[in-house]
């Protein structure tokens, strides 16, 4: 009989893809995968380690699953990913429960790791970063319908705060003809929405065609047949151009929602995070943005209480926030990651301060999600069947302004039988928070 095999992935969509590859290499070698760690025989943590709470998470999950093989439930443990590429001898010795502790490069070798924890060695081992690979098979684990499509390995942008470049190495491009080669396989297997992702998604190609291709790769994903919706996430403002601006304008499959991760408005600080720009510049590409492309949904993330940010600075981005009406906006206390320069910065601001500056951001945001979800009332939107809530007596889904677990669900009413990924016209009369309340529309 098949050994079973159970997956964890921890952390962020790029993590996920990662885990799909792994999958696709055990399921070929002929292992079981469950999708409860409590029916596994083996389980596998592909582990976060970008902040704080993600290491809490990581850890939490290790200890859960060494509960489970001191029960006997669960034969052996392998942990890979960010938490341990990053602290990799710490992980192996506080980690006494795992069979083996990996890093990012080794998961091409995931199939031999378990042959051997299977043979009752402890394997820990941590391969060159630039082994992991940007390409091969996968095992599509979110709903069947869409799927992330990571274009690009690392990054190189070295901002104060982020521990990426240490973890991942430097940014690595997959080259556009494996990209559109694993996106047409990703559409012969019924995915329908595209879902681009990298550390850096406008910084893709540089290092392998010396200026960005993004615009083009957009392009030609817009245009293998069967896509629907191609979305693009993790955009830097600096990078944003009419070229790229331009897809959304003229490809009708490509989905107006912009992710741009900016992080901050004050010059000075977004200096010391080794960010470029400040709030002229920043306000001006909003302003080109939303004039080139009207009806684009922008979404962006900040970051709260960085060392040495001042009250009136803070205060300057929450004016910023308010001006700026974003649709969708991620807000997140400054985390101090060692290894990191910010963390050197002598100005650390109390924890409770950076959480309790994040709280009246988000707070902000909620009125003006509010008053942009009020406005859609009346209209027709396309949304994408996800499911069937029994228990309110409606289909749930997405619109083209929202990306998967960010972003808000609309809730449809309909008198038909709505399958799974279908995109049906629905009609908004009324909203729940972040959520759109709907009827579907039939000619």
């Amino acid at each position: 009989m098949a050994i079973k095999v159970g997956m964890v992935s921890l952390g962020c969509s790029k993590n996920l893809v990662d885990s799909e590859h792994m999958l696709a290499k055990l399921k070929q070698h002929g292992y079981q995968l469950v999708t409860e760690p409590g029916e596994a025989e083996i389980a596998v943590v592909n582990t976060c380690g970008f902040i704080q709470s993600a290491k809490e998470e990581a850890i939490e999950t290790i200890l859960e699953l060494g509960a489970l093989k001191r029960d006997g439930t669960l034969k052996k443990i392998i942990l890979t990913g960010c938490l341990t590429e990053r602290y990799q001898q710490e992980a192996a010795e506080l980690f006494t429960e795992a069979d083996a502790i990996i890093g990012i490069g080794n998961n091409k070798d995931i199939v031999d790791i378990l042959d051997r924890v299977l043979a009752d060695e402890r394997v820990v081992e941590f391969g060159k970063k630039s082994d992991a690979e940007l390409t091969g098979d996968r095992i599509i684990t979110t709903l069947p319908f869409f799927a992330y499509l990571k274009i690009a390995e690392g990054c190189s942008n070295c901002c104060t705060y982020c521990a990426i470049p240490q973890i991942r190495g430097p940014y690595r491009s997959v080259p556009m003809e494996d990209v559109l080669e694993e996106a047409k396989w990703l559409v012969s297997h019924h995915v329908t929405e595209l879902i681009v992702i990298a550390q850096d998604t406008t910084r893709y190609g540089e290092d392998l065609y010396g200026q960005s291709r993004l615009p083009e790769l957009l392009r030609e994903l817009c245009h293998i047949e069967g896509v629907k919706w191609v979305r693009v996430l993790y955009c830097y403002p600096e990078r944003i151009d009419d070229r790229l601006l331009d897809v959304f304008v003229e490809e009708e499959h490509m989905v107006p929602y912009l992710d741009l991760p900016i992080q901050h408005c004050d010059g000075e600080i977004l200096r010391r995070m080794n960010r470029p720009g400040d709030e002229e510049t920043l306000r001006r590409t909003i302003a080109h943005i939303r004039e080139r492309v009207p009806d684009i949904t922008l979404r962006t993330t900040l970051i709260t209480g960085f060392p040495g940010e001042t009250k009136e600075q803070f205060n300057r981005l929450g004016d910023f926030v308010h001006q700026m009406q974003f649709d969708r906006l991620g807000c997140f206390a400054y985390s101090e990651e060692e290894g990191t320069k910010a963390a050197q910065y002598e100005d650390q601001i109390d924890e409770e301060v950076r959480a309790h500056r994040a709280e009246i951001l988000m707070e902000q945001q909620a009125e003006v999600s509010a008053a942009k979800n009020a406005a859609k009332i009346g209209k027709v939107v396309t949304a994408v069947i996800e499911g069937y809530d029994k228990y309110a007596g409606c289909y749930f889904g997405r619109t083209a302004a929202d990306a998967p677990d960010i972003d808000g669900k609309i809730f449809i009413k309909s008198d038909s039988r709505l399958r799974l990924g279908q995109y049906i016209s629905a009609e908004v009369f009324d909203t729940l928070d972040y959520d759109l309340l709907a009827e579907e529309v039939t000619e």
